[in-house]
């Protein structure tokens, strides 16, 4: 029993020890300083104490001015603002001469797309007159209607009977037709020009019969032309004025065969003739 106490005593005793020399190694160890702190804490301990804003100043201004009785060094800095700031003589640029460096012309790029169209411009002053040009060609012929002018004169060579229908008279002679208003295949004038006409009819009878003819008008009949039952032939003639409108018709026409009818001619001379020709236009005042 007794020594299992002094046992216990000793084991006691030599931990007391163990912890006394390891508390002894970590003092040593946190107490040490790095060189690199402590040189910054001495050069903390010989920093003078910081000046106010008027002492920076001051300071600041003795540094960059000089003093007075010191000639500037050439390498030094000075503030444009500074009193006694030296004046340099401003050193000249070089100037190149750019004709010895200009090479040849080189080739003709190729030509860029269009830009887009600007503005519309407003209109200039007008310009001075130019030389009177040269005389056109001529121009191509205008409307029929409105040409102030018609006339007609036509004729046949050819005798002419009646039968059992209406005949239009049909001439094979041209004397005058202008600008082509009167057919030749129908027989018929036709009115291009409104106004006011002249027409004329001439016939040469036949004896031992009657001579039975109409001046028409749009299908209606407008003057006769008459001759009665003769031993011998003659002229016979008819003349009238006509107001006409646009795209109206006139002619000559033979009654059918109800009455021995017949007008005369042969082929050497011309018996039959028909004409006409504008007074006044309407479009005329």
């Amino acid at each position: 029993m007794w020594l299992g106490g002094e046992m216990g005593s000793r084991a006691l005793g030599l931990a007391l020890a163990c912890c006394l020399l390891l508390a002894f190694a970590c003092g040593l160890v946190l107490g040490r300083v790095p060189r690199g702190q402590e040189e910054q804490q001495e050069q903390e301990g010989t920093k003078e104490p910081p000046l106010d804003h008027t002492e920076r100043a001051e300071e600041k201004h003795e540094k960059y001015s000089p003093r007075q009785g010191d000639e500037p060094s050439a390498s030094r800095c000075f503030r444009c603002c500074d009193p006694g700031t030296p004046v340099y003589q401003a050193i000249p640029v070089p100037q190149i001469n750019i004709t010895i460096l200009k090479g040849e012309k080189g080739d003709r790029g190729d030509r860029g797309l269009q830009g887009k169209y600007g503005r519309t411009g407003s209109m200039g002053a007008r310009g001075h007159m130019g030389p009177k040009g040269q005389k056109g060609s001529m121009g191509a012929p205008g409307d029929q209607c409105k040409n102030h002018y018609a006339a007609f004169s036509v004729g046949r060579k050819k005798p002419l009977h009646s039968n059992d229908y209406y005949q239009t008279v049909i001439f094979d002679t041209e004397f005058v037709n202008l600008y082509g208003h009167f057919n030749m295949f129908t027989g018929k004038f036709y009115c291009y020009v409104p106004g006011v006409y002249f027409f004329s009819l001439n016939v040469h009878t036949w004896n031992q019969k009657e001579t039975y003819l109409h001046i028409m008008k749009n299908g209606e009949e407008v003057v006769i032309l008459y001759a009665q039952v003769s031993d011998r032939s003659i002229m016979q003639s008819q003349s009238l004025m006509l107001e006409l409108r646009d795209q109206d018709e006139v002619w000559v026409r033979l009654f059918k065969g109800e009455r021995e009818n017949a007008i005369f001619s042969d082929e050497f001379d011309t018996y039959i003739t028909f004409s006409g020709y504008l007074v006044k236009p309407a479009a005329e005042p």
